[in-house]
């Protein structure tokens, strides 16, 4: 089930377990709310959030919410016809307690890109359950990844994992692929940082022009490789959370 309201969205059953930390910003009804980050703009990170969205919903049947909370977004000025920069506690207030969400398993927060003073305060007003971090494999893409996860990590925020974007670029008539922008980096710093990797999302057509018309490869064409990446991406982030759910139940473990 895909429901939209504004610059907010639901989407699809629920389940029984969270993995959502105490303190922060609760919201009535929402079990766990993740965020989908990076260090940068430019890496795909809003499709990608788009695509787990809609993912998780379509093929694990869950009751799911995305939230744009990018207030500095090119396309927000205009459509709002704002002059002076918008104040970001307020506007986070108005986008979660403003929206009569329902109840959700989950709620999928496009962040800002960078790690600067809105994007901290996020992180630390919110009550999430995890970050996912986006980056390309290109070196200086990963060091903004890096701030990213410290940023989440300063404010204990559990990093679900690092995901991939445009990995790889697979020729649609000989099928060569091609590393425009390096390969294997986004798991090599996943295993420097202690972080899983979540895996490769290729640089495909299909999804540029299926985000321009309102269509995500999830659904447009949920049989490519594409589409599929997402999909397992997806199952590791229900994963992670079902995991993070359990660790919180148990406790820390303490040693006398």
């Amino acid at each position: 089930m895909l429901r939209i309201a504004s610059r907010s969205g639901l989407l699809g059953g629920r389940r029984c377990y969270s993995a959502a930390a105490k303190g922060g910003l609760s919201i009535s009804g929402v079990s766990d709310i993740i965020a989908v980050a990076s260090g940068k703009g430019g890496v795909g990170k809003s499709t990608t959030a788009v695509n787990i969205a809609v993912a998780l919903a379509k093929e694990f049947k869950l009751k799911v919410g995305l939230l744009d909370a990018d207030i500095y977004g090119p396309s927000i000025p205009t459509m709002m016809h704002l002059h002076e920069k918008p104040e970001v506690m307020s506007a986070l207030e108005k986008m979660t307690r403003g929206v009569a969400w329902g109840n959700l398993d989950v709620l999928v927060v496009d962040m800002p890109p960078g790690t600067g003073d809105a994007q901290l305060s996020m992180s630390q007003r919110l009550r999430l359950s995890g970050a996912l971090i986006v980056s390309t494999p290109q070196d200086i893409a990963l060091i903004d990844a890096r701030r990213g996860a410290n940023m989440f990590r300063k404010v204990q925020v559990p990093i679900l994992g690092l995901v991939e974007n445009m990995s790889c670029f697979k020729c649609p008539k000989c099928g060569e692929k091609s590393y425009i922008f390096g390969e294997g980096g986004a798991q090599r710093t996943a295993e420097d940082m202690d972080m899983k990797f979540l895996g490769e999302i290729p640089l495909e057509i299909d999804i540029r022009t299926g985000s321009d018309e309102g269509k995500p490869i999830v659904i447009s064409s949920p049989d490519s490789a594409s589409a599929q990446a997402y999909l397992r991406v997806a199952e590791k982030v229900t994963q992670r959370l079902k995991e993070l759910a359990v660790e919180r139940l148990m406790g820390p473990e303490i040693s006398l």
